[in-house]
C-alpha cells in the first residue's frame, strides 16, 4: 500500500498578518455597536414624519450621507479619522433604525422581535465566520454572483416603493438577508486570504452585512410574528 500523503496547500495557511487583520477586525466590529446602539435609542425618540411623506427625497438624503462617509472613510482607511468617520457611519446606521424599530415596538411582543432579530443576526455571523475561519475555503468565487443578487435586489426594492405590495416585500427581505449571508461569507474570505487588508475596510464590509440581515430579519419577523392584539 502507498502512504496516503495530503498535499500541502498554501492558501490554507492564516499568515500573521491576515490574522492580525481579522483580529482587528472583529475587535473594531465590537466597538461599533457602541455608536449604533446609542444612535438607534436616539433614533427611536424622534419623528420621522418627512420620510414617510417623501420617501424618495429621503433615500436619496440617506444615500448622499452614507456615500460621502464611505468616501471618507476610504481616503483615510490608513489613519485615525478613518476610524472616527467609521464611527461616525455606525451611529447614522443606527439613527436609520429607528423607523423600523418604532415599528417593531408597537407589536405587543416587540421587544422580543427585536430580540430574535439580533440573536439571529449573531447566530448566522458567529456560524458563517465560523465556516469561513476553519475551513478556510476561498469563497471569492461567490463575488460576481452576489453582485448581481444585489443589484437585482435594489432594483426590486425601488420598484416596491411604488406598487407596495406586502408578498413582494417579504421576498425581497427574504432574499436580501441569502445575499447579505452569502456577503458575510465572501468578506471573511477576503480577510482570510489576503484580498482585504485594511481592518478599517474590513470592518466597514462585515457591519453592512450583518446590519442588512437584522434589518431584513426583523422585518420579515414583524410580517410573520408580530402581535398586535
Amino acid at each position: 500500500m502507498q502512504p496516503d500523503f495530503q498535499t500541502f496547500n498554501p492558501s490554507q495557511v492564516i499568515t500573521t498578518d491576515q490574522q492580525k487583520v481579522l483580529r482587528n477586525t472583529y475587535m473594531m466590529l465590537g466597538l461599533t455597536m457602541v455608536p449604533t446602539v446609542i444612535g438607534a435609542l436616539i433614533g427611536m425618540s424622534l419623528r420621522f414624519g418627512f420620510m414617510a411623506q417623501h420617501p424618495l427625497l429621503a433615500m436619496i438624503g440617506m444615500l448622499a450621507v452614507m456615500f460621502a462617509l464611505f468616501m471618507g472613510i476610504s481616503a483615510n482607511r490608513n489613519n485615525g479619522l478613518g476610524v472616527l468617520l467609521l464611527l461616525a457611519a455606525t451611529f447614522f446606521f443606527g439613527l436609520m433604525l429607528g423607523p423600523i424599530l418604532q415599528a417593531a415596538l408597537h407589536f405587543r411582543n416587540g421587544g422580543q422581535l427585536v430580540g430574535m432579530a439580533a440573536g439571529g443576526t449573531g447566530a448566522i455571523f458567529l456560524t458563517l465566520a465560523t465556516i469561513a475561519t476553519v475551513t478556510k475555503k476561498d469563497f471569492g468565487f461567490l463575488g460576481n454572483f452576489l453582485f448581481v443578487g444585489l443589484v437585482m435586489l435594489i432594483l426590486a426594492s425601488l420598484a416596491n416603493m411604488f406598487f407596495l405590495v406586502p408578498a413582494a416585500s417579504l421576498a425581497i427581505s427574504a432574499i436580501a438577508i441569502m445575499i447579505f449571508a452569502g456577503y458575510l461569507l465572501f468578506d471573511i474570505s477576503r480577510i482570510i486570504h489576503g484580498g482585504e487588508t485594511n481592518y478599517v475596510m474590513a470592518t466597514l464590509a462585515i457591519y453592512l452585512d450583518i446590519y442588512n440581515i437584522f434589518v431584513n430579519l426583523l422585518n420579515l419577523l414583524m410580517a410573520l410574528a408580530g402581535n398586535r392584539d
